[in-house]
């Protein structure tokens, strides 16, 4: 029971935590080189065996975290994706496994779960995630609505843009991204239809400057609250440990009056 509590406040030191990044990063580098033929071709069994000693390190400290928190390790959404990341590496490099080897790059991403700052922001989209659910309903209605709008209404003219539901959508998602929205796609439908403008406009002011903005709305609110409930939990360990301080002085000052 000793040695796992020292070994959890060893993972869970500054020392660690910040080497466990730096290692992330200098991976990230290595995996970035292993696409350069003249890198490879240059120090290729070096860089390599330094991307095996990365791989080696990820899964002792995954192997330490099992060992110090046993059945609570699965418990945490965080070791979790850990696991899934390092254990994406050790798949072997032959056949259909290829495409899983590509995805070690995918290590990258262990640094969301080691930076407490990238951490918040991940929970404060997750959190979003029910309610940005009711606003992608309401933008697929606003597209369907409108492909079906603009394929009866352009769809004759402009059968690439409009010829049917699929191509109306995303030619509408087009416009709501704003690519090229007024030079390549309105303004010709407009030269054909001269008030079409009475659709396109409503729609991107809907879309574009409505819905999406709300999204942003959402996700920004969420992470707020992660980091209020954060800031709420130190101060409640903070003021435990006051309290258990006090509590210490006060037997203390009892037991010298006794």
């Amino acid at each position: 029971m000793i040695l796992r509590d020292r070994i959890s406040a060893f993972l869970a030191s500054s020392v660690v935590r910040n080497g466990i990044l730096a290692v992330i990063l200098f991976n990230a580098v290595l995996l970035g080189l292993e696409t350069s033929a003249p890198a490879m071709a240059a120090a290729g069994p070096l860089i390599l065996a330094l991307d095996s000693a990365c791989l080696a390190i990820f899964v002792a400290e995954l192997a330490l975290k099992l060992f110090a928190q046993r059945g609570a390790f699965f418990r945490s959404g965080w070791n979790i994706f850990d696991f899934l990341i390092v254990g994406i590496a050790l798949v072997p490099a032959a056949h259909s496994f290829s495409v899983l080897r590509a995805l070690r790059i995918l290590r990258l991403l262990r640094v969301v779960s080691v930076a407490p700052a990238l951490r918040r922001v991940v929970e404060g989209f997750i959190r979003a995630v029910p309610g940005m659910g009711s606003v992608f309903l309401l933008m697929g209605m606003i597209f369907y609505i409108g492909s079906v709008m603009a394929t009866k209404l352009f769809g004759a003219a402009f059968p690439d843009w409009f010829g049917g539901l699929g191509a109306s959508a995303y030619t509408l998602f087009q416009v709501m991204t704003l690519e090229s929205w007024s030079m390549g796609i309105v303004r010709p439908v407009m030269a054909e239809f001269p008030y079409a403008w009475l659709f396109f406009v409503p729609f991107i002011i809907v879309t574009t400057f409505a819905v999406v903005n709300l999204l942003v709305g959402l996700i920004v609110n969420s992470m707020q609250d992660a980091h209020n409930q954060e800031t709420d939990a130190r101060t409640d360990v903070y003021r435990d440990e006051v309290l258990a301080r006090l509590r210490a002085i006060e037997e203390r000052l009892h037991d010298r009056r006794d």
